[in-house]
């Protein structure tokens, strides 16, 4: 384990543009958003759940992200946003065995979700 507030708050807001970058890439293109992911929005429930998941969650995510990079000495906020960056991964874990790996962009995220949430949890805070 490494204690180090400043790489664990670079860590955050670093997660937090990540998620952010997404969900206004497709707040502007939501279609081309959910081609790359491999949907087609054919009607307003489409929709709904794109940006429920891809805008809402996401910037959910990157608020968190960033109010524990700034709250840094709460370690909680970024184990937090650790285990909602985890969790995408381990969805990805549950599709993987029946499914495959995810291809194009969306296996670059996998990554990213992967390195990115486990590092979290690596990295703590000075006490």
């Amino acid at each position: 384990m490494i204690e180090n507030s400043i790489l664990r708050s670079i860590l955050l807001v670093l997660i937090a543009l990540v998620h952010a970058g997404v969900a206004i890439r497709t707040l502007l293109d939501p279609e081309q958003s959910a081609a790359e992911l491999g949907y087609t929005l054919l009607a307003p429930n489409g929709y709904s759940e794109m940006f429920a998941i891809y805008i809402g969650i996401w910037l959910a995510i990157a608020f968190l992200c960033m109010l524990a990079s700034v709250r840094i000495e709460l370690s909680l906020l970024g184990d937090l946003a650790a285990v909602f960056v985890l969790a995408q991964s381990v969805g990805r874990l549950l599709a993987l065995v029946k499914y495959g790996l995810p291809q194009g962009p969306l296996l670059v995220f996998a990554v990213l979700e992967a390195v990115g949430g486990l590092a979290l949890c690596a990295v703590r805070p000075k006490a």
